[in-house]
């Protein structure tokens, strides 16, 4: 750093999603001066299925988030798996590295929840606050900070633009990451996509109200059921318990050229999966509560490297999305616990090379924890893409208890990584042979 300059905080945070958020919080926690910036204002939604399995339950945990089911939260027991005219309810594992149960809250009010939690730590929140780039050191090109445009209340321009310096920024800005891209962190293009598209609906006095369990239909028809193409993908109805159920639906693709080439409708896929749904469930137009939104789901760490010249990749960001399930918040909670714990341990250091191989520290973690599943996930993403192959999926194996068990623990990512049953063993084994992502 040129003499005469001050940083204005250890770490810079643009994004305050879950990972933005949770980066934020375990670097204050650890005594570290944080600036967490973001764009809009809250309360602000994004577009979710708001479901929260056991890993992300955990990760909440450990931040030490209040998750008391009359503070706005909702437990559920398992799944429930739709199929070929047939349902299954799967329990969640009983595992000693997650609890059995997980949760569901809206992301407007998760997303606040967690920011203010990050707040309470340390963190100091700037909203309404755009991020428009990368500071570079002049001499060694490293990031050394952002600059910043403020916005007034109709997310226009107000104001000159802003610097703000700090030797790490860690970019949670999610699945465009114009921070990441601006330093020449492009997506990668052999990494699968997906596209979600939901919306809400009012459940009270209806079978939806509270369901103890998330629901996933696995028949996604792209035309009438049996005549056309089954697509590789998943309808959801998530009860919220404030009254309303997150319903969507989402499908993938291995490449985002297949996905560009496909060619499909999604909210007229979702409009015809809705209206093929039983009346009592009430998801008519009176009960609607918003548009339909939609929005992409970066999955397999599909833009990397995660850590490079003082900037580290989180979350969406870094496409850190699961190609089984389309489930990033876990993923975007453990990354920033990984992230800080590495900002936290380099600061300790006393030279420029030893704090560098130690934030890079991150980047090994996270491929080592997730690299090989998301590998998998690759594979499965392939198999499923042919429709043959997701019909004799969908008819032949879902019914045989066996499947289902590795169907529930590979698609919740809810396994023993050592120890457990047979199941468990059999998938942590596959995750350490397979190269990882």
């Amino acid at each position: 750093m040129h003499a005469g300059r001050r940083d204005d905080a250890d770490v810079i945070v643009v994004g305050a999603g879950p990972a933005g958020s949770a980066t934020a919080h375990w670097c204050a926690s650890a005594g570290l001066d944080v600036l967490l910036l973001e764009k809009a204002s809250f309360p602000r939604d994004k577009v979710c299925g708001d479901g929260l399995t056991p890993r992300a339950v955990a990760e909440l945990a450990r931040m030490g988030v209040d998750t008391r089911e009359d503070d706005g939260w909702i437990r559920n027991e398992g799944l429930r798996v739709v199929a070929g005219g047939r349902s299954w309810e799967l329990a969640w594992p009983d595992l000693a590295s997650y609890p059995s149960y997980g949760m569901a809250r809206s992301r407007a009010t998760l997303d606040h929840l967690l920011a203010q939690h990050a707040q309470a730590s340390g963190a100091k929140l700037l909203e309404r606050t755009k991020v428009t780039g990368p500071l570079l050191d002049e001499r060694s090109g490293r990031v050394a900070g952002v600059t910043a445009q403020l916005l007034d209340g109709r997310g226009r321009a107000d104001g000159e633009t802003r610097t703000y310096r700090a030797p790490v920024v860690v970019a949670a800005d999610g699945v465009s990451s114009r921070f990441a891209t601006a330093l020449g962190l492009t997506r990668r293009d052999d990494r699968p996509i997906g596209t979600a598209v939901r919306t809400y609906y009012r459940t009270a006095g209806t079978p939806r109200h509270e369901d103890a369990f998330m629901e996933s239909h696995l028949e996604l028809w792209d035309g009438a059921p049996g005549a056309s193409t089954l697509l590789p993908g998943y309808g959801w109805i998530f009860a919220l318990g404030d009254g309303t159920a997150n319903v969507g639906l989402g499908s993938v693709s291995s490449t985002p050229a297949r996905q560009s080439a496909s060619g499909h409708d999604y909210r007229a896929l979702m409009d015809a999966w809705v209206r093929s749904t039983p009346a009592e469930w009430g998801f008519t137009p009176e009960n609607q509560v918003g548009p339909v939104r939609g929005a992409a789901l970066p999955m397999g760490f599909n833009r990397t490297p995660l850590y490079r010249d003082g900037a580290v990749l989180v979350g969406d960001a870094a496409g850190m999305v699961s190609p089984f399930n389309g489930e990033g918040i876990a993923y975007a909670l453990q990354a920033g616990r990984v992230a800080a714990d590495a900002i936290t341990q380099a600061r300790t250091r006393t030279t420029d090379d030893a704090r560098e191989r130690t934030l890079a520290t991150y980047a090994d973690r996270m491929r080592a924890d997730l690299g090989g599943y998301y590998t998998l996930g690759r594979w499965f993403v392939r198999l499923i893409e042919h429709p043959a192959v997701m019909r004799a999926c969908v008819r032949h194996g879902l019914p045989r208890p066996v499947v289902m068990r590795f169907v529930l623990k590979l698609l919740s990512d809810c396994y023993e990584p050592r120890g457990g049953d047979w199941v468990d063993r059999v998938i942590a084994g596959l995750t350490r042979v397979v190269p990882a992502a």
